[in-house]
């Protein structure tokens, strides 16, 4: 597992997120996760999903839409602080009810229930990605963590080529 960051016991933490480049502006909406659900959260809440460091993010976007689409369309990655590092709940996999859960698949009522519990209880949560199981995520509902977080910068993101080679 990846060391959390410092931060998290001293001064500043910065969480990333990668997003269409036509829906950045409205990076922390949480829109997706309201609509579809996700794998710590029913429909209906609007999640923000992170990572604690820029590659996993970039993981949590390919392993749903495949490096084709990174490569083709335009895509931001967005940088965040966490001023109030005190508010983060760090859930360590020992935490986690079901240990199926930290692997990838299909979220289960129990485990979005179980998500939800998490982001009523506490503004930011840290939990082990499925995708990479030595990185972290971070997760908050952007209205309940209002003036605890601040946009650091966007930028559009160019991924090597190599991840879209071409067919021959």
């Amino acid at each position: 597992m990846t060391p959390l960051p410092a931060a998290l016991g001293g001064n500043e933490l910065v969480a990333w997120r990668l997003d269409r480049a036509e829906f950045a502006l409205a990076w922390d909406s949480g829109e997706g996760a309201f609509r579809q659900g996700g794998r710590w959260n029913s429909r209906g809440i609007r999640a923000v999903y992170c990572a604690l460091d820029p590659a996993t993010a970039i993981l949590e976007v390919a392993v749903h839409k495949g490096f084709t689409v990174l490569d083709t369309q335009p895509h931001v990655v967005t940088s965040l602080a966490i001023d109030a590092p005190h508010e983060v709940h760090i859930v360590r996999p020992d935490d986690v009810p079901n240990p199926n859960w930290l692997h990838p698949g299909i979220p289960s009522a129990g485990q979005r229930a179980f998500g939800d519990a998490l982001l009523t209880q506490h503004k930011f949560v840290v939990i082990p990605s499925a995708v990479s199981s030595r990185s972290w995520n971070l997760i908050f509902v952007a209205a309940s963590a209002k003036e605890t977080y601040r946009l650091l910068a966007q930028e559009r993101i160019a991924l090597d080529t190599r991840f879209n080679p071409p067919a021959e």
